[in-house]
């Protein structure tokens, strides 16, 4: 174990040192290349500030209305007789956008039914089953203006939603 811990402590020294070296040995100007590097990069987060400041100022509206406890309290009573338990639909559909405000309500519901529930075991797995589609797509199609998604959206919600159905499952055999 300690050599793995000596290993990965080293790994990122020794891939700058690699790199920077490998830059002198072809005579490159490696200074120059990372400035450059830099400047795009900063190019890139000022075109997607405006998109993240929209995302987050949605999913902030949607939570302050109450919009997503109706809408969880809507579908959770057709969905409560399949056994899926309704605080998992808010969850669900925040994920799509924000990890962030879907931890918060992660909490929120480990803090009503408990980890060890039904519920807070779904939600477990589910936050790692799932993606938060709108917000990458936002973020990496708006970095590179990319307008037409094809079929990204629908596969991505497909996907989503079968990570969603494939959490429920496990959870139910735990």
């Amino acid at each position: 174990m300690r050599i793995l811990s000596a290993l990965s402590d080293l790994m990122v020294p020794v891939l700058i040192f690699y790199v920077v070296g490998l830059g002198l040995l072809m005579k490159q100007d490696v200074f120059g290349d990372f400035l450059n590097g830099a400047k795009d990069g900063m190019r890139t987060v000022i075109g997607i500030v405006p998109t993240l400041i929209g995302l987050m100022a949605a999913v902030g509206v949607l939570r302050s209305s109450g919009f997503l406890e109706d809408f969880g309290k809507l579908l959770g009573t057709v969905l409560e007789p399949v056994g899926i338990p309704s605080a998992l639909v808010p969850l669900g559909v925040v994920r799509l956008f924000s990890n962030s405000a879907a931890v918060s309500l992660l909490l929120d519901l480990y803090k009503e039914a408990g980890c060890d529930s039904f519920a807070g075991r779904a939600a477990s797995i589910m936050m790692s089953c799932t993606e938060t589609v709108f917000y990458t797509m936002a973020v990496y199609f708006g970095a590179v203006h990319i307008k037409k998604t094809r079929y990204t959206l629908a596969g991505a919600l497909l996907s989503s939603l079968v990570g969603m159905a494939v959490s429920i499952a496990l959870a139910g055999l735990l």
